[in-house]
């Protein structure tokens, strides 16, 4: 493998790890952290540290292996999880990630900074664990009787084996690799471990490896062990115990023969597609994947030496790993089976996404080259070559589709981030806030989640600085001493929805007419709505902050905010409840490149309606007169589009009426013409164009001709305002 690629692949997953063990780090402090967060930051430091070591990247091996000891004894209950140790573990991720991007930037070995900076920590990491070992010298889960070095006699591995096998335990043989201490594995905490699962009934130390005292390095582990071990955990379990001494050490574990019954039952009540034998031994809980994995690889190794390959059943028996009576029932189920359909394999490449964008490109290109062919083929009035050419659009449409749901990634990892900011701003704030997540599945376009990042946090920030009180005032107002803050995510007709809610004080509506009075952006004597109020603080330069802080109160933020959403074609909307909190909802388009619209004309000029939008459409009198029609006993605005793009095109004597909804308002769009749906390439306009609102972009038809997507969104906001463009369609 080429070096630099691998060393690639090394800082893409070391990241991945990264984000896994700060997101571990963060759930240990909710209400539901437990043993499995601990175990995936155990697994992600062992892992960063094994790989690096395979790089030569001594330092990162060296900062790894310290934290890793102190995780051990997390791990085994010796030392409990604090705010204080997770700061300090925190920003020993924040240092690794550091160490990361150094590497990613050709740099392989610290700086000073960066090795004053390990050295700090690491010195913070050990003061813990020599407290911890100093409170508990004399506190181990295996006792120096357990560990006795001498040697067993046959007898003693017989009835610990027949325990095992015969009995109610289970039977685990260890043997460890002379290298797993130079690794800085300790074989003892396995077994102490091992206590947290069950109950050692009986140890016995192997050390028939151990050489004569000359030959003996003092680095290296001679040591096996036979365990009976009594248990209601499930194999999977157990055998998990070992996850990190697998590649240094042979295990066996062997079930208690009272558990052969349950397998059996199990296996035969397994569906029937349950066809592959190894695959009904896992399912049924009596062999882990690792255990499958080396019987396979037993198999494989003989293949590769031109061997007959034995049976996986014969291979596991032989081994010891599975009874013969539970192979046999697993075969037995096999025959019965009458799906022979291997499982699908589940697998994933990564794509570089200027790649992915440039298929998106051509593949509106060919949009628009189809819908060209398509009118030249009406044209000609060719039955064939028509009915050709419908074919080719539906086999496009399925290509598009599929190309954009490749860009579709979840926000919840954009959501994900946002756990260590309030954990680290809540501490700068001294007060106490839980981040509620939900919708973390929701879908949207690549492009988007880039972007909507820093709008996010902008929102977040301000909502902890300005938004929840501090703990006092919330206690003398009668709520809860910690504050919520909310990010919820949904899809809502063809758009996004994400909203940011907290249950602080709400927003000041007085102050904010006050403020907005003195900088002139209203006047005393105008009557305006609280979202009017609420909507003044989206003004350039507005704040009714009494202070500037490290957070906000500049101005410089919200109207930041929704230029940014803006620029994604979204909409963005406040309400608020003194006392209650506030609530900031966002609106983004799925998808910035291609969308299904519906094509309408208004005199000689086209225009596409995001198809999402639309509800309905109906016929409408030209000769009324009022901007208002009676639908179904309901009242329904309309905005003539002639009108309002002041179209000075003679009107047509049958016109309609596209009922369109955005956000939860509905309105009415007079056109003169239906055309139909249309596969919609969206094209930026000219930067020369930027000020005019209530157009999203452009696009090309069939015959050449230039259409203006409108922005329903922007349009139902402005309804009743004066025109704003001329002559622009």
């Amino acid at each position: 493998m080429n070096l630099d690629s691998a060393l690639n692949l090394f800082i893409v997953e070391a990241r991945e790890l990264l984000a896994d063990m700060e997101a571990a780090l963060l759930h240990l402090e909710a209400p539901t952290g437990n043993n499995e967060s601990i175990n995936a930051i155990f697994r992600a430091a062992h892992t960063i540290k094994g790989s690096s070591g395979l790089f030569g990247l001594d330092h990162m091996v060296a900062f790894t292996h310290v934290m890793e000891n102190l995780l051990d004894e997390v791990r085994d209950a010796h030392i409990s999880i604090d705010e204080k140790s997770t700061v300090l573990l925190l920003s020993c991720c924040d240092h690794l990630r550091s160490l990361v991007d150094d590497i990613e930037n050709g740099v392989l070995t610290p700086d000073a900074d960066n090795e004053r900076i390990s050295q700090s920590l690491m010195a913070q990491l050990t003061l813990i664990l020599d407290a911890s070992k100093a409170q508990a010298t004399d506190d181990h889960t295996v006792s120096a009787r357990e560990i006795s070095t001498l040697a067993p006699t046959e007898a003693q591995v017989e009835r610990i084996v027949r325990e095992g096998e015969g009995g109610g335990n289970w039977h685990i043989s260890l043997r460890f690799g002379a290298d797993v201490l130079r690794f800085g594995l300790d074989p003892l905490s396995f077994l102490r471990y091992l206590g947290q699962l069950g109950r050692i009934v009986d140890i016995v130390t192997v050390t028939d490896a151990l050489p004569a005292a000359d030959d003996m390095d003092p680095e290296a582990c001679y040591l096996g062990f036979e365990v009976s071990f009594a248990s209601e955990a499930t194999r999977t379990a157990i055998d998990g115990a070992f996850e990190f001494v697998r590649d240094q050490a042979q295990i066996r574990i062997v079930a208690p023969r009272s558990q052969v019954d349950d397998y059996i039952r199990l296996i035969q009540e397994l569906p029937d597609s349950a066809s592959l034998l190894g695959d009904m031994l896992m399912r049924s809980g009596c062999l882990t994947e690792h255990e499958l994995e080396e019987a396979l690889g037993a198999q494989a190794k003989a293949v590769n030496l031109n061997q007959t390959a034995p049976k996986l059943g014969s291979i596991l028996i032989q081994n010891g790993t599975v009874a013969p009576e539970v192979v046999d029932a697993a075969l037995n189920k096999q025959r019965e089976s009458s799906a022979s359909a291997k499982p699908k394999e589940q697998r994933s490449v990564r794509v570089d996404a200027d790649k992915l964008d440039h298929l998106i490109n051509l593949i509106g290109e060919l949009i628009i080259t189809g819908a060209s062919t398509n009118l030249l083929a009406r044209g000609l009035h060719n039955a064939e070559l028509i009915e050709s050419t419908i074919k080719l659009s539906g086999l496009v449409q399925e290509v598009r589709d599929s190309a954009l749901q490749m860009r579709m990634v979840r926000i919840g990892e954009t959501f994900s981030r946002f756990h260590r900011v309030v954990h680290d701003i809540s501490r700068d704030l001294g007060k106490s806030i839980l981040l509620e997540v939900s919708g973390e599945d929701t879908e949207l376009d690549k492009t988007v989640v880039e972007k909507i990042g820093d709008p996010l946090m902008h929102l977040v920030r301000n909502a902890m600085d300005h938004g929840i009180e501090p703990v006092e005032t919330r206690l003398a107002n009668g709520k809860p001493e910690k504050g919520l803050l909310r990010l919820h995510a949904f899809h809502e007709s063809g758009s996004i929805v994400i909203e940011i809610s907290d249950d602080g004080g709400g927003l000041k509506r007085d102050r904010i007419l006050a403020k907005a009075i003195e900088r002139g952006l209203v006047t005393p004597d105008m009557h305006l709505s609280d979202n009017e109020i609420f909507e003044l603080i989206f003004e350039p330069g507005f704040s009714t902050a009494e202070q500037v802080t490290n957070l906000s109160g500049r101005g410089v933020g919200m109207d930041v905010v929704k230029r940014n959403v803006t620029a994604l074609r979204g909409t963005i909307g406040i309400s608020s409840n003194a006392g209650l909190g506030t609530k900031v909802s966002i609106r983004l388009p799925l998808t910035l490149a291609i969308i299904d619209g519906f094509l309408v004309s208004v005199g000689k000029s086209t225009f596409v309606i995001p198809i999402d939008a639309i509800e309905e459409c109906v016929d409408f009198d030209a000769t009324q007169q009022h901007n208002v029609i009676d639908l179904r006993g309901q009242v329904l605005p309309f905005i003539r589009l002639r009108d309002y793009f002041e179209i000075g095109e003679a009107e047509s004597r049958r016109q309609s009426i596209v009922v369109v909804k955005h956000a939860g308002q509905r309105a009415g769009l007079v056109v003169d013409r239906l055309l139909g749906s249309f596969q919609t390439v969206i094209k930026p306009l000219n930067p020369i164009f930027n000020q005019v609102k209530c157009i999203s972009g452009s696009t090309i038809l069939g015959n050449g001709a230039v259409a203006l997507i409108l922005d329903v969104g922007a349009m139902l906001q402005e309804k009743g305002h004066k025109p704003i463009v001329r002559q622009i369609a």
